[in-house]
């Protein structure tokens, strides 16, 4: 064999060599961007549209996979979620988490969506006491009242803000549909209140009229307002509250002063008779005849 071929063939596997070697190094020491899929988990979806209100049922829901990170709530197990109520509207394919369901044994309907230690009352209004429509679930508004103070209060007709910043549960519709699928309509709105609250709102709602004032979700702050009359108002004067209030109530309203105990007054003395002075005697004795003769203050003698 020729000793210059020989030559050639040793230098070209070198050359191979090295350059293989180089590649390998090259491959080793190259950053990893690309990180392997997490895999995909299991969790309770619901199969269909869920209006709030609804009842969970085996049919409503399918364990499905859950690609990326398992949101927070979710559940991996079909009877933690079945018969428990929905107070959210949840979509097809979302995951059933806790904060959108009632709690376990608690059902459905608009008893489940009320927080522990709070009321739902009902509201009978019209389209101008529901400020037109406007107010929906979710909203929040003050209730004012108007009527006349009590104890026949002298201003006339009274209006005066009630409640401040009142959730609305349901408003102007049922939360629920009738057979075709349309909203059950309905001239009431209830409202989420603390027990004191309902109180007030019961006696407001059958002694005085009730209109509903919407305001910014938002905007929380309560404002201190004395209430206007129809005496402020045709006479551009603004009359402190105490004067608002009928005179009756005005009195009540006042702390009364305590009564001060007197003593028992005593009788004017009784005149005290002057005391009589004796009168002057003077005896006159003539002969054997003896006369006396008195004599009083005034000269005159007896």
């Amino acid at each position: 064999m020729n000793k210059r071929f020989v030559g050639v063939l040793t230098f070209a596997f070198l050359v191979a060599a090295g350059a293989s070697l180089i590649l390998y190094r090259v491959l080793i020491n190259r950053p990893q961007n690309a990180k392997a899929a997490p895999a995909a988990a299991h969790i309770v979806l619901a199969n269909k549209n869920l209006d709030v209100g609804t009842v969970l049922k085996e049919e409503d829901v399918q364990l499905a996979d859950w690609p990326g990170a398992i949101p927070e709530g979710a559940t991996t197990h079909v009877q933690d979620v079945v018969g428990r109520g929905v107070t959210t509207a949840i979509y097809a394919k979302e995951p059933l988490i806790e904060s959108r369901l009632a709690p376990k044994g608690a059902g459905g309907g608009l008893a489940a969506m009320i927080p522990p230690g709070m009321r739902a009352v009902a509201v009978r209004v019209n389209e101008v006491v529901g400020v037109a429509g406007f107010v929906v679930p979710g909203m929040r508004v003050d209730v004012l009242i108007s009527g006349n103070a009590p104890n026949g209060g002298a201003q006339g007709t009274l209006t005066r803000t009630l409640l401040q910043n009142v959730e609305v549960l349901s408003a102007g519709q049922d939360f629920k549909k009738d057979n075709e699928g349309k909203p059950v309509v309905v001239q009431v709105i209830n409202l989420l209140v603390t027990p004191e609250q309902a109180e007030q709102l019961s006696l407001a709602s059958n002694q005085t009229q009730i209109q509903l004032v919407l305001r910014n979700p938002l905007d929380r702050a309560s404002v201190n307002t004395p209430g206007t009359t129809l005496t402020q108002i045709f006479s551009g004067r603004k009359v402190p509250l105490a004067n608002v209030l009928g005179a009756g109530e005005e009195e009540s309203a006042r702390p009364r002063p305590r009564p001060v105990q007197r003593a028992a007054a005593t009788p004017p003395p009784l005149p005290v008779a002057p005391k009589k002075e004796a009168p002057f005697v003077m005896e006159i004795i003539s002969g054997t005849k003896k006369v006396e003769s008195k004599f009083v203050e005034n000269g005159e003698g007896k």
